[in-house]
């Protein structure tokens, strides 16, 4: 009798029980879920959720390193990073905020010791990285500092601004020379913007030139993008012999056949993006297109222009050129069909620096057959170093009254010197 009346008891005790544990189980997932949620924006709320959040105590510690900088309570924070170790032993994060903690404490040699640990770890782990390569280049071992580099930009691609401003001196000895150079011809993924960078500066733009002239007759060929990155980079630096000695050294067999003052003249499609080549700029109202010799019928050969019945505003097309001082001659074969300019639409010349424009060269509206027109023109033996061909029009703002209408068709547009 007593066992069946205590055994109901029994089972509502239990029930309560489970339902309690399973409540707290409830709340502590809660907790620890939030926490989570939390780590990244406040690590502090965070570690009040769940105080073995590993990564939100790697946050906090971290933020209050960065904010504080030397004014940091550099002992707490080492005992807490300390004190999560027992349960991470394996995190090289902490081993690193360890370090840098002892590194600002002016221990330096157990600084280091702590990010190799940590690099021994994760070899990825970004802040052990960077003050290793901060030390490789300070001791002039510059290999090592580009082979730590190139882990930190495989798996931080982002952090190339922070080892950017080093480029110059270690491009500048032989050995660190020599590893960049290596790196590179295996594709780095981060060499574009190493030469992106390069081409920012004077001392960035030597190194870059001997890159490229050191990659041309390798497997891995500089690109175009890399090219044009130098080149402008050149051109931004007002050296503009170098940069149309590199243009002109970068060109294949095939492209050298399209050389002239203008080059591709004929309106071949096969645009590489550099600056002394054509460049098509993106704008409304109108459709361009090229087609060469090789890809269209006599009609249709050159740059075709088509106006969508909008208003035209800036340039289209355009490529930088140089002209040494002399008499020149522009000419252009072009048809065109029911052609409506109400804004005029022209080719500029303009010398680069300092601005100002040496021809205009007007188009005419109607219709009409391959009908040659020519432009004389001087270039005078003051400051012109480098010029700017552009088609453009004279619109100042967009408005729908002055409507562009029709289709020009370029066939070819050449510069030649002609007798003064």
């Amino acid at each position: 009798m007593v066992e069946q009346q205590t055994s109901p008891r029994m089972q509502s005790l239990l029930r309560s029980g489970v339902w309690f544990v399973a409540s707290v189980l409830v709340l502590i997932a809660s907790s620890i879920g939030l926490s989570r949620l939390l780590e990244t924006g406040t690590p502090s709320v965070s570690l009040s959720l769940d105080p073995l959040n590993v990564d939100a105590l790697i946050g906090e510690i971290a933020g209050k390193l960065i904010q504080t900088n030397d004014g940091a309570d550099l002992d707490g924070l080492a005992i807490k990073a300390r004190n999560a170790l027992r349960f991470n032993v394996a995190d090289a994060r902490l081993y690193s905020l360890i370090g840098e903690i002892k590194y600002r404490q002016g221990e330096k040699d157990q600084a280091f010791e702590l990010f190799d640990r940590a690099r021994m770890l994760s070899k990825t782990e970004i802040h052990a990285l960077q003050r290793s390569i901060d030390r490789s280049v300070e001791t002039g071992n510059l290999v090592r500092a580009v082979a730590e580099i190139d882990i930190l930009l495989r798996r931080w691609p982002d952090q190339f601004s922070t080892v950017a401003v080093g480029w110059p001196a270690i491009l500048a000895n032989p050995d660190g020379y020599g590893a960049v150079l290596a790196a590179i011809r295996t594709k780095a993924p981060w060499r574009g913007k190493l030469f992106s960078t390069l081409g920012q500066n004077h001392q960035g733009l030597a190194a870059a030139n001997q890159l490229l002239l050191d990659l041309a007759g390798s497997s891995t060929p500089p690109t175009s993008n890399e090219l044009s990155a130098v080149i402008d980079g050149h051109i931004k630096q007002r050296q503009y012999d170098p940069a149309y000695r590199l243009f002109l050294f970068s060109l294949s067999d095939e492209e050298r056949k399209l050389g002239g003052y203008i080059f591709n003249g004929g309106f071949e499609p096969v645009q590489s993006g550099k600056p002394f080549d054509w460049v098509i700029h993106d704008r409304s109202g109108m459709e361009i297109t090229f087609a060469g010799s090789r890809d269209a019928g006599e009609s249709d050969r050159g740059a075709t222009i088509r106006f969508l019945n909008t208003p035209v505003k800036n340039a289209a097309l355009q490529q930088f050129i140089k002209l040494p001082p002399g008499s020149y001659r522009i000419s252009l074969n072009a048809s065109a069909t029911n052609l409506k300019l109400p804004r005029d639409l022209f080719w500029s010349l303009r010398c680069v620096a300092p601005s100002r424009e040496i021809a205009r060269f007007n188009i005419p509206e109607g219709t009409y057959n391959r009908r040659s027109l020519t432009l004389d023109f001087t270039v005078e033996p003051a400051a012109c170093p480098m010029q700017l061909l552009r088609l453009e029009t004279d619109a100042i703002a967009q408005s729908w009254r002055f409507r562009y209408v029709g289709t020009l068709v370029m066939h070819k547009l050449s510069i030649e010197r002609v007798s003064s």
